[in-house]
């Protein structure tokens, strides 16, 4: 039986463990009513999203990736009938910072700290360190989705306000949640990402018969020299994920991200618990050369989507970033089915490589009315300027111009 808005009591959870994992998964595993596209779809993009799914955000928890130690605080918001059943859920952490968000908020932090507010603590509801698009806001099968949606949207406002934080974001929602959180007055901005689509190729090669003469032979050029020194190529998933592999891909993690932000975000213990947890929902790509692991890069397995995530190395060889990451990428999403690649934040080289610019979507619930209305008029310019790069970018794709006027925008969920 349904609920509706006036049903629905809220409550927060400091740990995952407080919730059975087949209630979180109830609702963050749930792909809503097939066939529906209207305003009330709930999600048509990905019922398996793995980064909102128990094992992943409580891998998170139980290795101490966040924790209060992190300034990541779980604070996650249940929505539940009066008989106690779980009827909504949303990821939610209080943050001390701004750190591995992906959506990127500090100006905003520094403007009011200079006029001598206080921006942190915040509330943040996303998969932390993920910039993948997915719903955030998740209702169990059966229910008033909206109104559970509504709901927690309104829980967030709450406890926004009961813990004394300066704002509320939901980071990577999908459309949907975007649009509907909007005509809420929550403030509403935009981002792009870089996404390859599967056009219902049934190999590499019929990707590649779509872009223009010039750009398939140096993409053909780059896929050989990636491999020129000797180097071997293996997909590992499942039972191939031991112990001695996550020691070297996390090896090739810790160098990456030792130089890109200093301190990375993931500990070993992480990659331990993903491994017996979501064995079968990861693809490690391995790079050999000369009998040991070189360079490597870790997919995630939606319901219909690749999900790209943290590459490294422990030894530089030309293309081969490009390879391992982007190209075996869609290799596997052709070979799997899947509809798309979704490569991670940034990185517009991806073009060159048939990745498209999509939109991703944040929401802003900001409590000071006076800074709230310098972030909305900060948005109201920055959201044309986005859409414009994003018809700008498009005009680079690599495809011949006959394919390109058939093809249709590629964006993040409808949901």
């Amino acid at each position: 039986m349904s609920a509706d808005k006036a049903a629905i009591r809220l409550k927060t959870v400091l740990s995952l463990a407080d919730i059975p994992a087949d209630d979180w998964d109830r609702c963050s595993q749930w792909a809503g009513p097939k066939g529906s596209n209207g305003p009330d779809a709930v999600s048509q993009v990905d019922a398996a999203n793995p980064f909102i799914s128990y094992a992943y955000l409580s891998s998170l928890e139980d290795s101490g990736c966040v924790g209060a130690r992190t300034g990541w605080t779980s604070a996650h918001l249940v929505a539940e009938g009066f008989d106690g059943r779980i009827l909504g859920v949303a990821p939610t952490y209080l943050k001390s910072h701004s750190q591995g968000e992906y959506v990127f908020d500090h100006s905003w932090a520094d403007a009011l700290q200079r006029a001598g507010g206080r921006y942190y603590p915040k509330l943040q509801t996303t998969s932390p360190f993920t910039p993948a698009t997915g719903r955030r806001l998740l209702a169990a099968p059966g229910q008033d989705a909206l109104a559970v949606e509504e709901a927690l949207a309104d829980g967030l406002l709450a406890l926004r306000d009961q813990m004394n934080a300066s704002s509320a974001h939901i980071t990577f929602l999908t459309e949907g949640e975007w649009r509907r959180l909007g005509s809420a007055h929550w403030l509403q901005r935009l981002d792009v990402q870089y996404h390859w689509f599967n056009r219902g190729y049934a190999a590499y090669d019929d990707f590649l018969g779509l872009l223009a003469s010039r750009k398939r032979k140096a993409l053909k050029r780059e896929r050989r020299d990636a491999l020129g020194e000797e180097i071997s190529i293996e997909r590992l998933t499942g039972s191939d994920l031991t112990e001695a592999i996550w020691d070297d891909f996390f090896a090739f993690y810790m160098d990456t991200g030792s130089r890109k932000w200093g301190r990375p975000y993931l500990n070993r213990m992480f990659f331990s618990l993903i491994g017996e947890r979501m064995a079968g929902r990861i693809v490690l790509v391995m790079a050999r050369r000369a009998g040991r692991y070189v360079a490597g890069a870790i997919n995630f397995v939606g319901a219909d989507t690749l999900y790209g995530r943290h590459w490294g190395c422990r030894e530089e060889h030309p293309f081969l970033h490009f390879e391992v990451c982007y190209h075996q990428a869609i290799d596997h999403a052709i070979a799997l089915g899947l509809d798309r690649v979704e490569a991670g934040a940034q990185g517009d080289h991806k073009i060159a490589r048939g990745y498209e610019p999509a939109l991703t979507r944040s929401g802003h619930a900001i409590a000071h009315p006076g800074f709230r209305r310098a972030v909305a008029d900060f948005l109201g310019h920055e959201r044309p300027q986005i859409e414009q790069l994003v018809l700008a970018m498009r005009a680079d794709l690599p495809f011949a111009q006959t394919s390109v006027s058939g093809m249709t925008e590629g964006d993040g969920s409808k949901a």
